[in-house]
């Protein structure tokens, strides 16, 4: 059912998506608990797929999928407890969540862990944790990621400052489409020049 409802969404080119059908057949599977099929049902909550969008049973077929080991969903789950959004901000929870899905290689999770350690969300401020994260989002090439590691370069913060490794992750940010890069560039430019 999961395999056939998955086809319809993400495998079908040039007709309009079926997506009642594509929920309810995701919907049977979730019911029985099938991991993959819980997180695309919280999908289709999440976004208005097939149903009417309801947050708080996307947050709730997330979460079975996130208690089953699914790196997507304990994410999301994470990314709700960070944001305060349908739950109250517990910064703690997202850590909790987002280290589940960092341990099987989540980019985005790696990302917010790093955010976490290097604002002191939930833990004490670390820089260089916040690097350590940062960094292995940053080699899966996450703009964001590729940012902040310039951005730790730029400053000094966590790393040993150096204008030539904050413009290799500047570029490499620029490079997959991270806007806010250019602007960083353009001020190493000027600080590489007022030093001539």
């Amino acid at each position: 059912m999961f395999d056939i409802g998955y086809k319809l969404a993400y495998e079908t080119k040039g007709r309009k998506k079926e997506w009642e059908k594509i929920f309810n057949l995701w919907l049977i599977s979730g019911n029985s608990g099938h991991k993959r099929a819980q997180y695309h049902v919280g999908l289709c909550y999440d976004n208005g797929w097939g149903v009417e969008k309801n947050i708080q049973e996307a947050f709730d077929w997330y979460l079975k999928a996130a208690k089953q080991g699914h790196r997507d969903s304990q994410y999301n789950i994470g990314f709700f407890y960070h944001n305060g959004e349908l739950v109250n901000q517990d910064f703690k929870k997202a850590i909790h969540w987002f280290s589940l899905g960092s341990s099987q290689g989540h980019i985005d999770s790696h990302r917010e862990l790093g955010y976490c350690h290097f604002y002191g969300e939930g833990v004490e401020v670390d820089f260089k944790k916040a690097v350590k994260y940062y960094r292995k989002a940053a080699k899966c090439n996450d703009d964001k990621a590729l940012l902040n590691m310039g951005l730790c370069y730029k400053y000094g913060e966590g790393v040993t400052q150096s204008n030539r490794w904050a413009k290799h992750y500047f570029e490499k940010a620029e490079f997959y489409g991270n806007r806010r890069a250019k602007k960083q560039l353009k001020e190493l430019e000027k600080i590489q020049n007022s030093l001539r």
